[in-house]
């Protein structure tokens, strides 16, 4: 029986998962999940999983057969080889649910180019990332392999599929570039828009320094078409660069809240849009200043500004101009075009548009560069809403060639799992790991299709690790989620992710005598990015988390004034080093939770092409822990938001944090509530309680409507851990 051969009536995995979901004498039967897992493996897996008679016979195929690339096994002697793919099989690695192997098989699981057979297991996948990774390390290679086989680590989804193989896209998870006010700067963003699209990643450009439409183009009033045009052809871009049909073009475009296209930009996503404006594929993100919030809160009327005057002013792109400082000195220059509206009109605008479809992102820009620690100005973010770092603008001639090289920004991306690294033998040394398997993807990375993008990976050094599974070890550790005890946890998780992720890039800039472009004018250098830890202990204080972190390291201020000491003396190799995105098919495979939110279902239902409707139960689902399995669709958002504001104060970057919310909202849940219906208001408030705790992004809004049906559920699978 082959893959391709495979008939799907003579498989019962499909059916026993499916059973999953219909309680017996009022009882979840988890245990069809694992009669589900064992017939997949005996049906599907073991019948099509190509034999080898050992490893050198393995490799001897792969390699001949262009499956893998030979030069980075040819770093490693063949005793090393054994060695690590010995210890890799003596772990006797075992998936613990179906929807985990099925998904492991079916997307990330090399097969032969007839799709008849699987070339590799979970192991061999786990090998050849490791191998690639560490750079013919054989110390770093090991280390890797032990994190990624008991799941602490695990690449993002480009990275973890196409390590080692020949034929293969890029490791970059997604890209971030600007556009600016002329056509030269248009049309390389749509040729870069199609180069990124075609290798791999998903793109998110900001439009907020083009002209509204109605400005003058050399003189002439009314000639620009402003910025929805160029909307369209974004989305016709990646919907043809959709790399050979395997799925669709990803695309996010952001605009500043006080672009004067605002609301024709928000209505183009509107279910009755004109069709010639309407973008259905295309995300959308709004780019907020502190100085919205303030017009929102009083009732005033706001006023947009013109880009093309405010640039003609300022000597700059309207994307780095601070509007917040500026704002009042705008309104009353009579040079600047303005345009009024009542800020609670466009504040509803934005929540209907949420409810209809769960865009746009909203990105805190003001938040966003407070604590930046990096010179330079932050102007926008990905498609997933959590990579946010500077960009320098470039300038081009009538050929569209570089007079002036910027910087733009591509995402190398990993994330840790929680539960998996909390049992590490050594929580250091296993994040040190990450962050030289992530720099190692960072160092080797070179987008040359777009050029902005390379110089800016070239300077900065970036990568982006993060985490998933806080509610399953929450709920397996009987923790409430948004508790006291729950807060206070993922404050010092993610100091120590913190922690040694600096100790990590400042051992590689001594090591290499190099940090990333600009060291010295970064808040490390200054020491002021330090006042935090050197202020306030992040020691665990409750009785039930300093159990959990007993035998676990925890800086002390004295411990972070030695490694301050030590970076301002010699450094950091990356520029930034955090960023929680969300986790999507990845998750299920380390049979965890989702980023850091609640999840939506004991049971999740997820609806594949071809197989229709498949179950995964909430992992580590039991007696004991089904109370502590909260519904996000039942969780006061404010909870939510704690949680990230609590792990957000010591993430450089962002974090992908999505609301979730019933169109029916149960009663009770919030104190401000006199009906059940989801209102504006509702959104309206809780993006404003995100703003005021120091959240610098959101995600989706996702909405449950009353007939089971998920508003906003799109699922970026660009970057996705």
């Amino acid at each position: 029986m082959s893959l391709q051969k495979l008939n799907i009536q003579d498989v019962t995995y499909f059916k026993l998962n499916n059973e999953l979901n219909r309680p017996i004498d009022g009882k979840i039967p988890l245990e069809k999940d694992r009669e589900a897992l064992a017939a997949f493996f005996k049906e599907n897996v073991e019948p099509n999983l190509k034999q080898f008679a050992n490893l050198q016979e393995r490799l001897t195929y792969l390699v001949d057969n262009n499956y893998i690339e030979a030069e980075f096994l040819q770093k490693y002697t063949s005793e090393f080889l054994e060695q690590l793919y010995k210890r890799l099989r003596d772990f006797n690695f075992h998936f613990k649910s179906f929807m985990a192997a099925y998904k492991f098989f079916n997307q990330y699981a090399l097969k032969s180019d007839d799709k008849s057979e699987y070339l590799e297991t979970f192991e061999d996948r786990v090998f050849f990332n490791a191998l690639y990774y560490a750079n013919g390390n054989e110390q770093l290679a090991t280390q890797l392999a032990d994190e990624m086989i008991n799941q602490r680590y695990q690449p993002a989804t480009p990275s973890f599929l196409n390590a080692g193989k020949k034929r293969r896209g890029e490791f970059v998870s997604c890209f971030l570039i600007q556009i600016t006010d002329d056509m030269n700067s248009i049309g390389r963003g749509i040729n870069s828009a199609l180069q990124l699209s075609r290798i791999g990643g998903g793109v998110g450009i900001t439009l907020s320094n083009l002209r509204e439409a109605g400005a003058p183009i050399k003189g002439i009033v009314g000639a620009s078409s402003g910025v929805l045009p160029v909307m369209k052809l974004l989305e016709d871009s990646f919907s043809y660069s959709n790399q050979l049909g395997q799925r669709q073009g990803a695309g996010a475009v952001y605009l500043n809240v006080f672009h004067p296209d605002i609301i024709n930009f928000l209505s183009a996503k509107k279910e009755n849009a004109d069709e010639k404006i309407r973008v259905k594929t295309l995300s959308l993100g709004v780019v907020v200043p502190d100085k919205y919030y303030e017009l929102v809160r009083n009732n005033d009327t706001m006023y947009l500004f013109s880009p093309y005057d405010v640039e003609r002013i300022y000597g700059t792109p309207f994307s780095y101009v601070d509007i917040t400082a500026e704002y009042d000195n705008m309104v009353q220059n009579p040079e600047i075009k303005k345009y009024p509206i009542k800020a609670r009109e466009l504040e509803n605008e934005i929540s209907k548009l949420q409810q209809e479809s769960g865009y746009p992102y909203i990105l805190n820009i003001d938040t966003v560069n407070r604590v930046n620690p990096i010179d330079g100005k932050i102007i926008m973010s990905n498609l997933c809403s959590e990579i946010q770092q500077v960009q320098v603008p470039s300038s081009l001639d009538d050929a569209q060639n570089y007079t002036q090289m910027g910087t733009d920004v591509s995402c190398n991306l990993g994330s840790t799992n929680i539960g998996n690294l909390m049992k590490s033998p050594d929580f250091g040394v296993s994040v040190r790991a990450m962050v030289d398997a992530l720099t190692f993807v960072s160092d080797t990375s070179n987008i040359t299709a777009v050029p902005s993008i390379a110089r800016g990976n070239e300077l900065s050094h970036s990568i982006g690790l993060g985490a998933m599974g806080l509610h399953t070890f929450l709920a397996t550790h009987q923790i409430d989620y948004g508790s006291k005890d729950a807060i206070e946890f993922t404050s010092v998780y993610f100091m120590l992710l913190n922690y040694w992720s600096l100790v990590e890039s400042n051992h590689i800039a001594t090591e290499r005598n190099e940090t990333f472009a600009n060291f010295a004018k970064s808040t490390y250098a200054t020491g002021e990015y330090f006042d935090q830890y050197l202020n306030n202990s992040f020691v665990p204080t409750r009785a039930r988390v300093k159990e959990l972190f007993k035998d676990i390291f925890v800086p002390t201020q004295a411990d972070w004034v030695e490694l301050k000491n030590k970076i301002q003396t010699t450094g950091l190799y990356n520029a930034y080093r955090l960023a929680v995105a969300p986790t999507g098919s990845i998750s299920y495979i380390n049979d965890t939770s989702a980023s850091l939110h609640p999840i939506t279902r004991l049971i999740e239902e997820r609806t594949e092409k071809k197989n229709g409707k498949l179950y995964f139960p909430a992992p580590g689902l039991s007696n004991d822990t089904i109370s502590f399995y909260k519904s996000a669709y039942d969780t006061d958002m404010r909870l939510v938001v704690d949680t990230y504001a609590a792990a957000q104060q010591h993430i450089d970057q962002g974090m992908s944090m999505t609301y979730f919310i019933r169109s029916s909202i149960p009663a009770g849940l919030y104190e401000w509530k006199e009906e059940e219906e989801q209102t504006t208001r509702d959104l309206s408030i809780l993006r404003n309680y995100a703003y005021y705790k120091g959240i610098k992004s959101i995600y989706y809004v996702r909405t449950f409507t009353d007939d089971s049906e998920e508003i906003g559920s799109n699922e970026c699978e660009s970057c996705s851990i």
